[in-house]
């Protein structure tokens, strides 16, 4: 998963960033259907959250982080593309540990600030090799 720093880093339109030139986020070379960026509302610096949740179960698995150019590879590949905000570059999940995420459907909340992206999970999807990033610190209830 990307870096757990609070003060995400700014993307430039540098090779190797994410292209978050203009309003919308697109830069030359974005795929990205016109339609669905003009809906999306992003971060200040040009990314939305999305959330990976295994299909059959709903298990939620991760949450990583998407730019125009990432939801496009992901929904024209079949396979999750997220931006890394530690590396400053694209990772398509399970390219270097096998855990791949084959996409089953994406959906925006009601906001358009936030993906949904259902998988089929092959292996961990968090970076410690859990099944999960959410299992391993349940926080208790004050009840």
């Amino acid at each position: 998963m990307s870096s757990t720093s609070s003060t995400p880093s700014t993307p430039s339109t540098t090779a190797g960033t994410p292209g978050a030139a203009g309003a919308s986020g697109r830069g030359p070379g974005h795929g990205l259907d016109p339609a669905i960026a003009d809906r999306l509302k992003r971060t200040a610096d040009g990314l939305l959250p999305a959330i990976a949740q295994q299909y059959d179960t709903g298990e939620v698995l991760m949450l990583g982080w998407m730019d125009d150019e990432a939801l496009h590879r992901t929904l024209t590949t079949g396979r999750c593309t997220y931006w890394s905000r530690s590396r400053r570059e694209y990772w398509v999940k399970g390219d270097t540990s096998g855990h791949v995420q084959h996409v089953k459907s994406v959906a925006l909340d009601c906001d358009a600030d936030t993906v949904l992206v259902q998988v089929d999970q092959v292996g961990a999807a968090c970076h410690t090799g859990a099944r999960t990033c959410f299992d391993a610190d349940v926080l208790p209830l004050g009840r």
